[in-house]
């Protein structure tokens, strides 16, 4: 007997999540198998007694393949650009640029992760930011790695094939917070409600002293992106869960080397990490940047120290340097990665031009498709910049400058946090969409 063949759709919803398509598939239960009311509709009914019919032969040796019943979370309210919302496919092969698989096997193979290093896993997340790679759950990059964010991170990884949320912890061990370096993930993987989407990161270093903060490398909406994140994440935090990469080397190629001069061990060629640098940061390693690009022509951004705390005049000399290098784009942020130090500690590239010299023209940062929006971490405790000023001036000019009581100046604070809140309750947000920390769309109203 020849078993029959249909599908059914549900004009309701038209999620295209592997988890809505299977549920309408299999008649529009909800993930639980219940109907979602207490009467069933007519082609799930015509659905069952069909299911009934065939199953001398549905029950033949051949169980239901799982399906994954991950979706973006809804959150009504938010504003857009704030909160991600990913879907993610589930396990596939590398594909070509025909669009096809390139090869058999790879993924879901457990296979023994691959060698890689930490700086080489940022330097792979950050081809994908530079290039604003979309996000999308089907299509795959030229890499041949899927556009979602367990893709992203197979990427980054270099694993050999697209893996999901499920599977990436077979190729990592899990880690704590106070162990967490660069290269490591944050993975939430929720498949038994869809209304809680599962999502993983990487992690890009910590972002301040506290350890509230850290940069988050993630493929999103509308594509891969870079910035300061609360521990564990914006939503569902507590359950997110560290890994790191299992074929990650913990130490350059030959071991640590000698102590040098400055007392930094493993001598000039090893970078400390990105989260000893950036808003909030406070440190030895600070200094040392801050030195290092004095000698390198950087001298004119500094008004006092250089010194251990992270200020603006750090950002724009290691701009400027990153930019005499021809570097421009998430390559040329203002923060020093393992490229970047190299060059400094090795006195390679070139030096910074002399204020008025001839160059390339910076332009007005850009974040999220938003003119002038530097980036959520230039808002956070700590942060001391001329970006600052500027979303405090504006709030004034808007009348959302009661908490105020002097300036506003560059030093992020308390007062600043209460008139963005109260500016972002003003458009009608409520919860951690009027936080008091601009993101893309705050910054795009005040400034509209």
């Amino acid at each position: 007997m020849e078993t029959p063949v249909f599908e059914e759709f549900d004009p309701a919803s038209d999620c295209d999540c592997p988890g809505c398509t299977g549920r309408r598939r299999a008649g529009g239960a909800q993930a639980s198998g219940a109907p979602a009311t207490g009467a069933v509709r007519p082609a799930a009914r015509g659905a069952l007694a069909l299911a009934a019919a065939a199953g001398t032969v549905l029950g033949a040796g051949h169980p239901a393949p799982a399906v994954a019943v991950t979706h973006g979370p809804a959150r009504p309210g938010l504003p857009a650009g704030d909160e991600p919302d990913t879907p993610q496919g589930r396990t596939a092969p590398l594909h070509g640029p025909s669009g096809r698989p390139a090869r058999p096997g790879g993924p879901g193979t457990l296979a023994a992760a691959p060698a890689t290093t930490r700086a080489e896993i940022i330097n792979r997340a950050k081809k994908w930011v530079a290039a604003e790679v979309p996000y999308s759950m089907t299509a795959y990059w030229s890499d041949g790695y899927r556009q979602d964010c367990s893709g992203f991170v197979s990427m980054a990884w270099n694993l050999d094939g697209n893996e999901w949320t499920g599977s990436l912890p077979a190729y990592g061990v899990r880690t704590s917070k106070d162990r967490l370096e660069p290269g490591d993930i944050l993975l939430f993987h929720n498949p038994s409600n869809p209304q809680n989407g599962s999502h993983v990161v990487i992690f890009g270093g910590w972002a301040d002293y506290t350890r509230t903060y850290y940069i988050a490398y993630e493929q999103t909406r509308p594509h891969t992106r870079k910035q300061s994140t609360p521990y564990a994440y914006w939503s569902n935090s507590g359950r997110y869960v560290a890994y790191r990469p299992k074929g990650v080397s913990e130490e350059p190629a030959g071991g640590p080397g000698p102590t040098d001069p400055d007392g930094q061990e493993g001598g000039a060629s090893r970078f400390p990490g990105a989260g000893y640098f950036g808003p909030g940061a406070d440190n030895a390693h600070v200094t040392r940047l801050g030195r290092l690009l004095v000698q390198r022509g950087g001298a004119r951004f500094y008004t006092t120290g250089p010194g251990p705390r992270w200020s603006d005049a750090d950002r724009r000399a290691t701009q400027a340097f990153q930019r005499a290098q021809g570097w421009s784009g998430a390559d040329a942020d203002g923060l020093p990665g393992p490229t970047t130090w190299s060059y400094l500690v090795g006195g390679r590239g070139k030096d910074i031009p002399a204020a008025g010299t001839p160059g390339p023209a910076v332009p007005d940062p850009s974040s999220h498709g938003v003119p002038g929006y530097p980036g959520r971490a230039l808002f956070r405790p700590g942060a001391v910049n001329a970006y600052v000023t500027r979303l405090g001036e504006q709030l004034v000019e808007k009348g959302f400058g009661t908490h105020y009581t002097k300036g506003p100046g560059p030093r992020w604070g308390e007062a600043d946090r209460r008139n963005v809140e109260a500016f972002q309750r003003a458009q009608g947000w409520r919860g951690g969409a009027a936080d008091g920390y601009p993101g893309p769309e705050t910054w795009r109203r005040l400034f509209s």
